[in-house]
């Protein structure tokens, strides 16, 4: 005898299992901003690949594709160590006196990133500074690469503006506060 609860679950197709999804690529955007006590003419110069070994620190070596001999203009192409990983840079926007700077940055396999930089006169002596980092994993198995990286993107501005003023003898490199 079928109890009739059991004839009823038997009629009833239940769907086949589906095999899990893929992970999407992840995609990441953050934005970050700090002022510096300098005009824009001083500070527009410090966000180039070449102007940023001033403060920027020891991990940022660019190595010149073009031009050669290295110069910041836009269109230059250039490679940094991060990590175990090259990155392959292009300038895609370079232009001082509208305090304008962007960049696409390659890890082949890993993941694309824009890094897009606005510089505004906050005062005659004084600069905005609006970085936002547009990241985006090549493959979903680098997705935690690009969550962590966003991660510290979030939290970069204090560093940036502290190095910055440093470069630029506002403090010294143990102080945490401008002159």
């Amino acid at each position: 005898m079928i109890l009739p609860g059991l004839a009823l679950a038997a009629a009833v197709a239940l769907p086949a299992p589906q095999p899990p999804q893929p992970a999407a690529p992840a995609h990441v955007v953050n934005t970050f901003h700090f002022e510096i006590a300098a005009p824009l003419v001083r500070v527009a110069p410090l966000f180039g690949p070449e102007g940023e070994r001033a403060w920027a620190g020891r991990h940022w070596n660019p190595v010149f594709l073009y031009p050669q001999p290295a110069k910041d203009t836009e269109s230059a192409v250039f490679a940094v160590q991060q990590g175990p990983h090259t990155s392959v840079w292009v300038n895609t926007r370079f232009d001082l006196a509208a305090g304008r700077m962007q960049y696409v940055s390659l890890i082949p396999g890993v993941l694309v990133s824009l890094i897009d930089v606005r510089l505004t006169s906050a005062e005659a002596a004084h600069t905005a500074v609006e970085v936002t980092y547009a990241r985006t994993a090549l493959d979903p198995g680098a997705n935690e690469v690009v969550q962590s990286m966003g991660a510290n993107d979030r939290t970069s501005g204090p560093d940036w503006q502290h190095a910055i003023e440093t470069a630029l003898a506002l403090v010294t490199a143990g102080e945490g506060r401008s002159r």
